[in-house]
């Protein structure tokens, strides 16, 4: 069992990520900025999942200070003051970045044009960390609809820590079943955070919740 902070646990994407984590027997502690709304998303999480579920709230830096892995769920507007607030709390950890910078005009979304990743921006920010980029591409509601695993997508994973890597490509099973897929460095990330606008942009068009799946690494998971 690994103990997890998803900071953000209130919002689509951290809580389908919690609700996952939490319903694969982890140890969920939901971060926001008001303790009161954590403990409340939490309470909706573990209600969902029945008595065995782990899940408790928090303001996010207690959270992260009590985690041994900790997952940003967070909006890129604010990233970089908050992941300096938390710094100090995720010295050592396993650090696992969802955050897509976007933005949207009257075409729908798209990615931003920047020098660094926020993936990128968390790890010099919080240079103590080991942070991976990951879960970028996994719908918010495919998350949190259905207990079942997402056996067509694939979760894929870069980072520059070789260790803090592998636990995030094993902890990829909560979600599809199976582990996620080595995408390279941490470098990678300005490619897949990006990706998410075209993913939104087929999901408006077809109305669906589109996913990533990698084919040719069939049987070598």
């Amino acid at each position: 069992m690994l103990n997890i902070a998803v900071i953000g646990g209130t919002g689509p994407q951290g809580r389908g990520l919690a609700y996952r984590m939490a319903l694969a027997g982890h140890s969920v502690t939901i971060g926001s900025r008001d303790a009161t709304r954590a403990t409340e998303k939490a309470r909706e999480i573990a209600e969902k999942i029945g008595s065995d579920a782990s899940l408790h709230g928090a303001d996010n830096l207690s959270a992260a200070q009590e985690a041994d892995i900790v997952v940003l769920a967070i909006p890129w507007d604010g990233h970089a003051g908050f992941v300096e607030s938390l710094a100090p709390a995720l010295r050592g950890k396993t650090v696992i970045s969802c955050v897509n910078p976007l933005a949207f005009d009257e075409h729908g979304p798209y990615g931003l044009t920047l020098q660094e990743s926020a993936a990128e921006e968390a790890q010099r920010l919080a240079p103590d960390a080991k942070v991976v980029g990951s879960f970028h591409h996994v719908a918010a509601l495919s998350l949190w609809k259905t207990p079942e695993m997402l056996e067509h997508e694939d979760v894929l994973v870069c980072g520059d820590d070789a260790d803090a890597k592998n636990l995030v490509i094993e902890l990829a099973a909560v979600v599809t079943g199976k582990p996620g897929v080595d995408a390279g460095a941490l470098r990678l990330a300005r490619q897949l955070e990006p990706l998410t606008a075209v993913l939104i942009n087929v999901n408006k068009k077809y109305k669906t919740r589109s996913g990533v799946a990698i084919t040719g690494v069939e049987g070598k998971l």
